[in-house]
């Protein structure tokens, strides 16, 4: 599903990937983690094309990304769902607007649109607020808006980045719950995280990168360093 081969990208030397090989099978749940300055947003642009790497391959589902034209790029990330720390939902839309502006942008039939939107928010868990509006709503119910957006278009492969970042330990793992129901269902969840209790305890695979590189990759805890703000 997503191969990293031989990938590296720098800035200098230490910063960015150096020499990377990953590879993560349909249906996983992955976490990427390391310090700051470590590679984990490089890691993401790198797999979004929002880089190119310096040399190596990367190949997502049935996509070589590192060679896609400037044309099938927009397709491309149609099969990638993103959530961010910050959420990143439309101020003045609803919840319900909120997913359906993801579809209504691929220009997707109406009678999808109004047949979808309320199944993803059903399993999200929040059917009972799609009619408020961002600031009407707790953190945890904002990140559901915002994975139930990232999830409305189906995509292959679930991109979460720092999900729990701005969340009080018990919505945090509500949401991982969430995330976990999601992968159930057979999408690839990459979770970008410096949450270490979040991470021992999900029993997941751990891929650790520290300047640029692999210093970790199983289900074992992880013990070494997780930085906060990113790269």
């Amino acid at each position: 599903m997503i191969k990293f081969d031989h990938v590296t990208k720098l800035y200098r030397p230490g910063v960015g990937l150096d020499d990377v090989n990953v590879n993560i099978d349909k249906g996983e749940f992955v976490f990427l983690v390391g310090p700051s300055g470590a590679g984990k947003s490089t890691f993401i642009k790198l797999m979004l094309k929002d880089l190119d790497p310096d040399t190596g391959d990367i190949i997502v589902g049935d996509y070589h990304v590192n060679k896609l034209s400037n044309r099938m790029v927009p397709k491309y990330r149609r099969k990638i769902g993103t959530v961010f720390q910050d959420f990143k939902l439309l101020p003045k839309k609803t919840a319900y607007e909120n997913v359906a502006f993801a579809m209504e942008v691929l220009h997707k039939p109406g009678s999808l649109i109004r047949k979808q939107v309320p199944q993803i928010l059903s399993l999200v868990g929040i059917s009972d607020k799609a009619d408020k509006y961002p600031h009407e709503l707790a953190g945890g119910e904002q990140q559901r808006v915002a994975i139930a957006r990232a999830l409305v278009n189906n995509p292959q492969v679930l991109i979460a980045d720092e999900p729990t970042g701005n969340l009080d330990p018990a919505t945090a793992w509500g949401i991982m719950d969430l995330l976990d129901q999601i992968n159930m269902r057979g999408t690839t969840v990459l979770m970008v995280t410096h949450a270490k209790d979040i991470v021992n305890r999900m029993d997941k695979r751990i891929i650790a990168i520290d300047r640029g590189r692999v210093i970790h990759d199983s289900k074992q805890a992880y013990e070494g360093p997780m930085g906060g703000d990113e790269e």
